[in-house]
């Protein structure tokens, strides 16, 4: 004999259930919605770069560094096409991002053949490895690019490119390898970056969220670690949203290049939900005024989007008036990755300054 649910208990149980049932439709409804948004965009006409081969741009060599805390990078080497006295050029990328940030510089220096140009995926991007245990911290990163320059650059003149968190990774190596500075590095290019800690509600996540979750970083972190596959599973079921999101966030451009916002989210996708849990803490205090002082001696150039909605202008003001010397460059209608949304204008900006320099 089926026993009986109390009705009370039934009562609930049924609000419960059509509960889960809107909660269902919702969500079917919003996915629906957002992938005929995704279609319709992806498949607009007048996409400048739908046929740009942006996977596996080709390189001269390969290697694995091991930095101070173990973690494998993956490094690639695009050597010039004569022997040359000019400094060799190395690239840091951003939060969530891999080398591939830098396709477009890339591909002038390349075709240009002057310099000696290094690229290498940041702990817990791209190829490379993630930290065997621990959270990640700026000035680590700092650590991991003085093992890049101490194995692929022994000696000679050098230009450090950073984007977003990259740039932080430069303000991390000067704060404790001042020494480089005038000596070894003889220019810096800081592309969207930040010397103050960023605004937790503007890191990829929408702000009410940011600033309701955190103060569970910390239990994100562990989460990540035991859950983060099911996690991952998660977001690629909404990858529609993400491409949208990617577009809102990282593009300054009402209609970018689809074909773009595709090449960034696919970047972002890759980075697993436990990197970017243990990412966020450290970008969340980052605060390294002090480290610019390192900077004073050589040529810098600071680079921005003036729709940059991560690391707004105002932070590269910060950065000019600590290095008066600097100049500073505002790209139009441009986001926090302006460096692929106006290519042409960020290379415009960065070969007279490095041509300078050599």
């Amino acid at each position: 004999m089926t026993p009986k649910i109390p009705r009370r208990r039934a009562k609930q149980v049924g609000i419960a259930g059509a509960a889960v049932g809107l909660v269902a439709a919702g969500l079917a409804t919003a996915f629906a919605v957002e992938r005929t948004l995704v279609r319709r965009s992806v498949n607009a006409p007048g996409d400048p770069y739908v046929e740009e081969p942006f996977a596996d741009p080709p390189y001269d060599s390969e290697l694995t560094v091991t930095a101070a805390d173990g973690t494998h990078l993956h490094v690639e080497i695009v050597e010039p096409t004569a022997p040359t006295t000019k400094p060799t050029i190395v690239f840091v990328h951003g939060f969530a991002l891999d080398m591939g940030t830098f396709y477009f510089q890339r591909k002038m220096f390349t075709e240009r053949g002057d310099h000696r140009l290094v690229f290498y995926d940041q702990p817990g991007h791209g190829r490379s490895s993630k930290l065997k245990s621990g959270n990640y911290d700026i000035a680590g990163l700092g650590e991991s690019l003085a093992a890049v320059l101490d194995a692929t650059v022994p000696d000679g003149h050098i230009i450090l490119v950073g984007h977003s968190m990259g740039g932080m990774t430069i303000m991390a190596f000067a704060e404790k390898y001042q020494e480089w500075f005038g000596n070894r590095v003889t220019g810096v290019v800081l592309m969207s970056t930040s010397a103050r800690l960023v605004d937790r509600a503007k890191l990829a996540l929408p702000s009410l969220v940011a600033r309701a979750s955190a103060p569970f970083f910390p239990l994100w972190g562990t989460a990540a670690h035991l859950g983060g596959g099911a996690i991952d599973r998660a977001r690629f079921a909404s990858s529609d949203l993400a491409w949208l999101l990617t577009r809102r966030y990282g593009f300054g451009d009402a209609k970018p290049s689809p074909s773009l916002v595709s090449f960034v989210e696919g970047m972002n996708s890759k980075t697993s939900v436990e990197t970017l849990t243990k990412y966020l803490n450290t970008l969340y205090n980052h605060n390294r005024y002090p480290a610019l002082a390192a900077l004073r001696g050589v040529p810098v150039l600071v680079v921005v989007g003036d729709r940059d909605y991560l690391t707004p202008v105002s932070h590269s003001e910060e950065i000019i008036k600590r290095l008066p010397d600097a100049r500073m460059v505002t790209i139009p209608n441009s986001g926090h990755v302006v460096m692929l949304e106006r290519a042409d204008e960020v290379n415009a900006a960065i070969l007279p300054f490095v041509e300078k320099i050599s």
